[in-house]
């Protein structure tokens, strides 16, 4: 069975953010790492294929301007393809508009199961895997903690917030990992070397026959406003328990608060 992942790259942890002013989006101009959400995708997906006896893991991503180094890293975990979407029409797409690049790259991959993170470590939405699933037609189930394949399809526990939902789902489908439900493997010497060798396809929207006006700036339909510093963390507030009434002023806080 082929699997298919959906990987973000995005500007190392390690270097501060910078925003373009014209249009309020993150500038993508220097080194880009792979997300650490997707890691865990990319390590579900192996385990599976692993699991299933054969199959290939194959990455899709996008980029403006064609980095690959957040693609080589899951190459060398065990990954054995990548298709990257690579145009300078793709800078500042909303949610929508990258969710219609990755789908047009997907459904060329004749993948069965594609895997995604819950959420990105640089945009937040949590749109684009079931924007993703509505455009390819397939059912989507979101936040697995734990998935498996069968005859019948993939089955997967759901995180909620009061445990697990047991969901059983036929393929094709687009499934969430949860961030830390497994442990990553770290690529080894030898990963990292046959990484090098292992095929990116490149291609532009043309290639996809992708409107450029449904992507990028001119396809968005958000707009960033305005870009400004979170609030500094504030002193909290030491309650002394000198009368034997600190209990009082904690509940007192915690209405004010609106916590009670």
């Amino acid at each position: 069975m082929d699997i298919a992942v959906c990987t973000k790259q995005i500007p190392g942890p390690d270097v501060p953010s910078a925003f373009d002013e014209s249009t309020k989006t993150l500038m993508r101009s220097g080194a880009l790492v792979l997300d650490d959400s997707d890691s865990y995708s990319v390590e579900m997906a192996l385990r599976l294929a692993e699991q299933a006896g054969g199959g290939e893991v194959i990455l899709v991503s996008m980029v403006p301007d064609g980095a690959t180094a957040g693609l080589r890293t899951a190459l060398a975990m065990g990954a054995a393809r990548a298709v990257l979407v690579s145009d300078p029409a793709l800078a500042g797409s909303d949610a929508l508009g990258t969710a219609r690049v990755l789908a047009a790259a997907l459904a060329r991959t004749g993948a069965e199961l594609v895997l995604c993170a819950t959420e990105s470590s640089d945009g937040y939405t949590g749109t684009v895997p079931v924007q993703l699933a509505e455009l390819l037609g397939i059912p989507a189930v979101t936040f697995a903690k734990r998935v498996e394949l069968d005859d019948t399809g993939v089955r997967v526990e759901r995180q909620t917030e009061a445990g697990y939902d047991e969901v059983v789902c036929p393929l094709p489908a687009v499934v969430t990992v949860t961030a830390g439900v497994v442990e990553v493997r770290y690529p080894s010497f030898k990963g990292i070397m046959a990484a090098k060798s292992k095929p990116i396809e490149t291609l532009s929207l043309a290639d996809l026959g992708v409107d450029p006006a449904l992507v990028g700036v001119l396809g968005a339909r958000q707009e960033v406003l305005s870009i400004e510093a979170a609030e500094g963390r504030s002193a909290g507030t030491i309650v002394t328990d000198e009368d034997g009434a600190a209990h009082e002023r904690v509940l007192d806080l915690l209405v004010t608060w609106g916590v009670l």
